[in-house]
């Protein structure tokens, strides 16, 4: 039996309108997933599943949607080629709320610049959630993603960033293009 937890405000959003996000959830994995409403606790049956794989992406997706995702975000999941990773801010600043707002305000960006343009850059989806940056990404480029966040969580600027990004996805285009 697997059991996650996710904030209360989310709850909602992974049972989606009379269930329908939970139900389709159940549908394409085939797992019976439990959810305690009052709580914001979720369990399933890991045993369920002939396939090792679907529990894993059963409970990235259940997490994706408890960091700020959208359902429709959360079920590219599902994509054997895609992955997910969750930075916890307090790692990085400690637990003081000023700093936690101001290191998100790096990622965010002016008028929410920084986020898209790495989104697009990477064709990637960022969600900033409480203390988390989540990221849902192809595996591929996802260390690069990873990478861009972590400088600009440690202090680079953002243009020296996007170039470092703009440089790695050139080359992942250039080695998936040469087969190397």
């Amino acid at each position: 039996m697997k059991y996650l937890k996710i904030p209360m405000d989310r709850v909602g959003v992974l049972i989606g309108h009379n269930g329908v996000t939970k139900k389709d959830l159940e549908k394409r994995s085939g797992i019976k997933i439990n959810i305690d409403s009052k709580q914001g606790e979720i369990s399933f049956n890991d045993q369920d599943s002939e396939d090792p794989l679907i529990v894993i992406k059963i409970e990235n997706i259940i997490k994706a949607i408890g960091r700020g995702f959208s359902p429709q975000n959360a079920l590219t999941l599902l994509d054997d080629d895609a992955d997910f990773f969750i930075f916890d801010l307090q790692d990085y600043v400690g637990k003081k709320e000023s700093h936690i707002r101001r290191i998100k305000s790096r990622i965010i960006g002016k008028e929410g610049k920084t986020r898209k343009v790495l989104e697009e850059l990477t064709d990637s989806k960022i969600s900033i959630y409480g203390t988390t940056i989540s990221i849902i990404s192809d595996v591929m480029k996802m260390n690069i993603l990873k990478k861009a966040i972590d400088m600009i969580l440690t202090g680079s600027k953002q243009a020296t960033v996007y170039k470092f990004v703009e440089a790695q996805m050139k080359e992942l285009r250039h080695a998936e293009r040469y087969g190397y």
